[in-house]
């Protein structure tokens, strides 16, 4: 198996990733009731779930040159998002969670790549004032 160092940029996002779900869950528990809280956590899950996932798919795609790409690529995405809305159909359909929470839980990596680019653009541009 042909190891390959994660980009720095990628291991941000997926620390921020973390780091996010805990900025919102944790008040969310608090100050909320105990379905929105679980909502964030279970959307969150989810949605970093997913993004692993991705990034394993692709990766295993990439390994192997040749052969159908596009179409692997498209197979594991409809796979992906198959699971994904079964596991969502169940948790809303069953009342465990606030729709409303699972949206915000499900939008963490969203605000953990728009936060990560703005803050390393800043520091890059950054760095670059002052020298």
């Amino acid at each position: 198996m042909n190891l390959i160092a994660k980009d720095p940029l990628q291991k941000k996002i997926e620390i921020t990733n973390w780091i996010i779900l805990a900025i919102i869950f944790i008040p969310s528990l608090i100050f909320a009731s105990f379905k929105f809280a679980m909502g964030v956590l279970l959307g969150g899950f989810i949605c970093i779930v997913n993004f692993y996932w991705m990034r394993q798919g692709l990766r295993g795609i990439f390994d192997k040159p040749g052969g159908n790409i596009r179409g692997a690529v498209i197979f594991k995405y409809f796979i992906r998002l198959t699971l994904s809305a079964i596991i969502l159909y169940f948790l809303i359909s069953a009342g465990t969670v606030s729709v409303i929470g699972l949206i915000i839980g499900l939008s963490v990596v969203v605000l953990s790549i728009v936060l990560t680019v703005i803050i390393t653009l800043a520091k890059k541009n950054f760095l670059e004032e002052v020298n």
